[in-house]
């Protein structure tokens, strides 16, 4: 059974990972995404169902457009993959149970803004509506059930984990900006943090938060050291936001329990 919905959350996740490339394109653009139907970004061809189907059309087509012959981009099969290994980890983490539910909205949500912001250094306020929509109803449903995320912590802790990361990073982006006399942090990076503290909790989203420079930081250096980046150059923090978001949610607990037992 449990190879049986491996699979189905597999495909499932491909296929919604076909559906977050649209949005990823179309959101930044101001555009619908649920109409036109999508079609080449070079020649403008209205795509086929057989060249829409998840990862395989990409292999299938080597990559290029089946009309114009121009490159595809490697986004769109990495985004169908990532999402379907998505589901799968989180299937293997929660089970079929109301946190694998909202796990997989959030999560979905994260994706889609790790690489918006990648791209395009912006976290659509839309996207962080339809994440704290999902966190509150996860919130009040917790009132009537035992929940596997944030173990035993207080009702109201959910709420302080919304504000104090948050918080914290506004206060950054304030001083940020008036050192550098300039912004230095998106407001973006700032609300999405609520969202994600509502869902994970006081300790989880502060766990989160840290993991998020942690893990900027390092990226930050190797790409100085390499000679990608100068150090006054702008990169995105939501992809590491994304990033230490998802190690809180699948290995927060266990990371806790090791960090308080070396103390």
């Amino acid at each position: 059974m449990d190879v049986f919905f491996i699979i189905l959350c597999f495909i499932i996740g491909t296929v919604m990972g076909s559906f977050y490339n649209v949005v990823i394109y179309r959101v930044p653009e101001c555009k619908s995404i649920i109409k036109p139907r999508s079609s080449c970004g070079d020649c403008g061809k209205i795509l086929e169902p057989f060249d829409l189907i998840p990862v395989f059309s990409y292999i299938f087509l080597k990559g290029k457009c089946r009309y114009c012959k121009q490159p595809i981009s490697l986004q769109y099969p990495l985004v169908e993959l990532l999402t379907g290994l998505l589901f799968v980890f989180l299937y293997l983490r929660f089970s079929i149970s109301v946190e694998f539910i909202f796990s997989v909205y959030i999560s979905s949500i994260l994706l889609i803004v790790f690489f918006i912001d990648l791209k395009h250094m912006i976290i659509p306020n839309g996207l962080v509506v339809a994440a704290l929509i999902g966190s509150s109803i996860l919130f009040i449903l917790r009132f009537f059930y035992d929940d596997s995320i944030i173990v035993g912590e207080p009702w109201y802790f959910p709420l302080l984990g919304m504000v104090i990361p948050s918080v914290f990073l506004l206060l950054v982006a304030i001083f940020g900006y008036i050192a550098n006399k300039g912004e230095a942090m998106g407001m973006g990076d700032v609300k999405i943090f609520a969202p994600i503290g509502l869902f994970l909790g006081l300790k989880l989203s502060v766990l989160a938060l840290f993991l998020s420079m942690l893990i900027g930081g390092l990226a930050g250096l190797i790409l100085i050291v390499a000679g990608i980046k100068e150090r006054k150059s702008q990169v995105p923090f939501g992809p590491f936001i994304v990033a230490g978001s998802l190690l809180s949610l699948f290995y927060g607990n266990e990371i806790l329990t090791w960090y308080f037992s070396i103390l």
